[in-house]
């Protein structure tokens, strides 16, 4: 079976039903993360995240008059920042578990093609009704996404919406090194102000004590592996690339879903910009879902080249090395 053949398709109306957490947090809690002792930032976020949702609890559903909520009712969402490996996407599912819906919980690519397939308004219908939106991987990638965005946060908040997010970058930091940020100030701004921000510090857990990735195997071995796991893919890495230009990036926790074991042959330094950020997005749904992954060619640490990981996408970049080594490790 190749990833590479497969066509995922997800109906419009589904893809506000599909928004909750992933299936390695749909059971996660406040209760079962546990903060680093040496990081006392990850003891505190656990507290301003349970503080959140009794803020949350405690509101009255309501339409918000054009002048915003008052000073005594906070800011309508919280903001985890930090680095990856944190526990960030831990907390903002324990949030998501300890609310009372109706509530949402999507990546950003996720909820932004929500506006695409559904339209604006018919979004910000659906999404009013809820009391929560949580919003992983929070990230303005391009001019397009600040402007959705910021009339997004605007309208759902107006109607009392919450919102929760996780990112590696403050709010008012937001796009910079990926396009010209200065000339959306304004809209950062917006963004950034419906935030009360919370630091959650510490080393990447995945990779805490343990040892390097695996090397890469030969070819014929991974075509063996492969071949002895029920329900596993092989695919030449270049293949799926160009597969995966076909596919929204919305669409990649369904083209996983089901999969066993994924094993990459080929594998090479992706030296396209588009392509990384495919990579990205597969290996967080991979991560999401679990699923191990074993490679022929380059080693998963050799993924993004050297001027990839200088440039705007630096973080995204070592996110995705930290996850799919961790996956390396399950075979």
């Amino acid at each position: 079976m190749r990833l590479a053949d497969r066509d995922p398709q997800v109906g419009a109306d589904e893809l506000v039903d599909a928004m909750v957490p992933p299936p390695r947090f749909d059971a996660v809690s406040f209760d079962s993360y546990i903060p680093n002792p040496d990081e006392p930032s990850q003891a505190l976020a656990v507290k301003a995240c349970r503080e959140f949702v009794a803020r949350v609890g405690a509101s009255r559903r309501k339409r918000w008059s054009l002048f915003g909520r008052s000073e005594d009712e906070g800011k309508p969402g919280l903001y985890l920042d930090g680095g990856f490996g944190v526990g960030k996407t831990h907390l903002l599912a324990s949030i998501w578990h300890a609310v009372p819906g109706p509530k949402a919980f999507g990546t950003f690519v996720e909820v932004t093609n929500l506006v695409g397939a559904l339209g604006f308004q018919e979004t910000v219908r659906r999404l009013s009704e809820h009391r929560l939106l949580a919003i992983d991987e929070f990230e303005l990638d391009d001019p397009g996404d600040t402007m959705l965005v910021t009339r997004l946060l605007k309208e759902l908040t107006a109607a009392g919406v919450f919102v929760a997010a996780t990112s590696n970058t403050l709010p008012d930091k937001l796009g910079e090194g990926r396009f010209a940020a200065a000339d959306f100030l304004r809209e950062i701004q917006i963004v950034s102000a419906k935030f009360d921000v919370v630091r959650v510090d510490g080393p990447d857990y995945r990779h805490r004590g343990l040892p390097d990735a695996p090397p890469p195997m030969s070819d014929d071995d991974l075509v063996s592996r492969a071949a002895s796991t029920p329900g596993s893919t092989l695919d030449d890495f270049d293949a799926l690339c160009a597969a995966l230009a076909k596919i929204h990036p919305s669409r990649y926790g369904r083209l996983v879903d089901g999969v066993t074991a994924v094993h990459l042959r080929g594998v090479r330094a992706a030296d396209d910009q588009n392509v990384a950020l495919r990579l990205v997005a597969l290996g967080d749904r991979l991560y999401d879902r679990d699923v191990p992954v074993a490679v022929s060619g380059r080693p998963l640490s050799d993924l993004f080249t050297e001027e990839m990981l200088r440039g705007g996408y630096r973080k995204k970049y070592l996110r995705a090395v930290s996850r799919l080594v961790a996956l390396s490790r399950s075979n």
